[in-house]
């Protein structure tokens, strides 16, 4: 391997890339407060730590924060950033939400809206009329999107739904009040619309998955797995969350926005640490709903830009989230009062046997080879309403990486109109599920042996039969260089076996051709929504499966930076505007990957999981297989592997 271009990662994250503590976070409110920026009516919307510029890498740490500030009272937010290190206040800009977006949804007004509601003259009306009593109606707080309301603008608007719970241990999903839908502005405190579309049958069944009468006697035929590593796991955790493994090294962050983000990825190969992406994450994920019926038209949740699906990361526990030899990270965050805040095992790190690494029984030399493979698994779940994501990295021993996406949870719910109604599923009697998406964006910001890379686009092709190809067997690939940003706006296209080769063309292997790595996409549906739509608008990465763009600082979110009520055209659409030079230059990938949900029976009352997701394997970065070394891990009391 030759390099022109190879840059070396930090082997310790005693510095920029440590998970924030508690004590920059008391700090960073200190200093808020200092320069009169924080009070009683402030919030923390957002808060997480900025990564270092790429110039200032190796010079002396600062460890700055970005803070998005929310004034209960009505004033403007604003944007801060803060350095921790030098102690100061670096800006505050001030927000025009009416045309920039509100900040993100905060957890203390998802009960305002319940409340406000409760003392509402048209929705208590509203309820009267089918015989509801309101201590015993939930109200989901929905975030509210951008629609023919100009009214809304510039104003923090949530949308109400209504659930019946008839006891505490009740299962509301079951029971959704359709028809019915209100409006509500959290920060004035008001409930601008109340709209009643008529009364509609309340599903009567219950929907409590735990409760004898649905779960029926529990299996007793299970019985135990047991894991163990009698000698601890092959990975080792230095200055709090970098990670050395089976001659992979990285550092594992938190961003209360992205959940769970890896720095550094890079391989140990022959003595050389080689880069290959320096910053991944799940930068964003939206759930369009595809019924059109007017009490949820409007329905599309950004979970990582509305809600930050960080903040809602489970604390993990042993046995159920996790199975084997855990080792936990416990970020901390910040609430919406600018204190710090534990998410205790909010990630999980272990090993999984994963079946077999290489095989062979050799007819001449009579060798007979087995190797076993294993991934490091890395991961967070959070609970975003009625949905459970599981949010899973894995790195091979052959130097595959992996994102998997576990979706789980209860299925959000309606009235079914009847049979044939083509929106929606029946799940029980008279119960619907509404058909929607689950659409992530992954940004990779690629270094693979260092940051001069460039994508090219692959394909299979099928030759013609005729001269130089008489019996019709032959096949070839095409690679088509996406040189510009305006070239790499891009669809899967699964018939063709498309896939992305990320390359480096000043790094050459051993046979003259540049080191990549290549992006297998599963080739599932990208948005459904009409072009036109809102949501097409505001969610516009998740029209095509890849985006390729020039790096820039500011460029960190697919949708932009505030998401919440903005009405399009902020994120990819504005970075690709600009045509930038993308061949053999410091490039992010974004890929857009995800489920689209006809919700089944099985999927009631609680939903298995189910999955999507991405792989990156080495084209050409190895000269040549690179679990050679891996030995045979037979248990010595059983022999070995044969070789």
């Amino acid at each position: 391997m030759t390099s022109a271009s190879l840059v070396t990662p930090p082997t310790t994250t005693t510095g920029a890339y440590a998970l924030p503590t508690a004590g920059e976070v008391v700090r960073v409110r200190a200093l808020l407060a200092e320069a009169g920026l924080f009070g009683e009516s402030i919030r923390v919307a957002y808060l997480g730590l900025l990564d270092p510029p790429r110039a200032a890498e190796a010079q002396a740490v600062d460890r700055r924060f970005r803070v998005f500030l929310h004034d209960v009272s009505g004033a403007a937010p604003t944007d801060v950033t803060v350095s921790v290190t030098r102690g100061t206040v670096e800006s505050a800009v001030s927000l025009d939400t009416s045309t920039m977006g509100e900040l993100p949804v905060l957890e203390e007004e998802f009960g305002s809206v319940e409340e406000l509601l409760s003392h509402d003259e048209r929705w208590l009306a509203a309820l009267a009329a089918r015989g509801l009593d309101v201590a015993k109606v939930r109200v989901a707080p929905l975030s509210a999107g951008v629609f023919e309301y100009p009214e809304e603008a510039g104003r923090r608007i949530l949308r109400g739904l209504a659930f019946v719970q008839d006891f505490p241990e009740d299962s509301a999903w079951a029971h959704p009040v359709d028809g019915l839908v209100a409006y509500v502005d959290v920060v004035g405190r008001t409930v601008d619309q109340v709209i009643d579309y008529g009364v509609v049958a309340i599903p009567a069944e219950h929907g409590n998955y735990t409760d004898p009468e649905l779960t029926g006697a529990l299996r007793d035929t299970l019985k135990p797995i047991s894991i163990t590593q009698p000698e601890g796991p092959s990975f080792t955790v230095t200055g709090g969350n970098h990670i050395e493994w089976e001659k992979w090294s990285l550092d594992v962050g938190f961003d209360v926005r992205e959940g769970v983000v890896l720095h550094n990825i890079a391989f140990d190969d022959a003595g050389v640490r080689r880069p290959i992406i320096r910053r991944a994450s799940i930068a964003e994920m939206v759930v369009p709903y595809g019924d059109p019926a007017p009490v949820r038209s409007w329905q599309n949740y950004f979970d990582t830009g509305e809600y930050l699906v960080g903040q809602y990361a489970n604390s993990l526990e042993l046995g159920c989230d996790c199975l084997g030899d855990i080792t936990y990270l416990s970020p901390v965050i910040t609430d919406g009062f600018g204190n710090p805040r534990e998410i205790r095992n909010g990630i999980c790190m272990h090993e999984e046997d994963w079946g077999i690494l290489a095989k062979h029984s050799d007819l001449w030399t009579g060798i007979e080879y087995t190797r076993r493979n294993r991934r490091l698994v890395i991961s967070f779940f959070t609970t975003v309403g009625n949905y459970d994501y599981g949010f899973y990295w894995y790195l091979y021993l052959d130097g595959t990486i992996e994102f998997e996406t576990k979706a789980t949870g209860v299925v959000f719910t309606s009235a079914y109109p009847g049979k044939g109604y083509p929106y929606a599923s029946e799940l029980a009697p008279g119960l619907g599920a509404p058909f929607h998406q689950h659409l992530f964006s992954a940004r990779l910001d690629m270094a693979v042996d260092g940051l001069a890379n460039r994508v090219e686009e692959e394909e299979a092709v099928r030759v013609p039969m005729g001269v130089g190809n008489e019996r019709g067997n032959a096949f070839s690939r095409r690679r088509t260089l996406l040189a510009r940003e305006s070239d790499a706006i891009r669809e899967a296209d699964m018939r063709s076996g498309r896939t992305w080769l990320i390359s480096n063309p000043g790094s050459l292997n051993r046979l003259g051709e540049p080191v990549g790595y290549k992006l297998y996409p599963e080739g599932q549906p990208t948005l459904l929504a009409d072009p036109d739509s809102s949501v097409a608008r505001r969610a516009a990465f998740a029209t095509k499966d890849l985006w390729v763009t020039r790096f820039a600082e500011t460029e960190r979110y697919p949708t932009g930076d505030f998401v919440n009520q903005h009405a399009g055209g902020a994120g990819l659409p504005s970075y690709v505007e600009q045509d930038r030079d993308i061949d053999g230059q410091d490039i992010v990938v974004w890929h857009t990957f995800g489920l689209t949900h006809f919700p089944r029976v099985e999927d009631w009352p609680i939903m298995p999981v189910d999955t999507a997701g991405f792989k990156l394997r080495p084209e050409g970065f190895f000269d040549r297989s690179p679990v050679l070394d891996v030995p045979d891990n037979a248990p010595a009391t059983e022999g070995h592997c044969h070789c």
